[in-house]
């Protein structure tokens, strides 16, 4: 996968997915708006470790569904 997609393809194509996207393009506010896809799947912990054996330089992995409403997100 090395096409460059944005947000809104991303979300259509894995929805409800985390997806790890390597050298993301980002806005004014640094919110992921594309880049290229380089693992997703449903389980979190999977795409960290592969995020972790390919050590890109600049990432992002961003879920595409929604979260439930009593998650608590930490930064």
């Amino acid at each position: 996968m090395d096409e460059v997609l944005s947000m809104t393809e991303i979300e259509a194509k894995f929805d409800s997915e985390w997806v790890l996207i390597e050298d993301p393009r980002t806005g004014e506010s640094l919110e992921v708006q594309g880049g290229t896809v380089r693992c997703h799947g449903k389980d979190r912990e999977e795409v960290y470790r592969r995020a972790v054996e390919i050590r890109p330089k600049r990432f992002a992995i961003v879920y595409t569904g929604k979260m439930p409403q009593d998650t608590a997100i930490i930064l």
